[in-house]
């Protein structure tokens, strides 16, 4: 991913910062507990497409 592109990009339901996590190829929104895939380099920044993380999930992150 390109470190400016990760500079602009935001969650797309807070708007809030998003982690991201190179080895699982995702970006994390600790608010929402939202994991968006990226694919072929191209992040999915769906609400409908994201993944529900738990709160042991968002944990582990840290």
């Amino acid at each position: 991913m390109d470190k400016s592109l990760l500079e602009i990009i935001v969650c797309p339901v807070c708007h809030g910062k998003l982690d991201y996590k190179k080895n699982e190829s995702k970006l994390i929104c600790k608010f929402d507990r939202l994991s968006y895939e990226i694919d072929d380099g191209i992040p999915v920044l769906l609400a409908e497409k994201a993944e529900q993380l738990t709160a042991e999930q968002i944990d582990a992150l840290k």
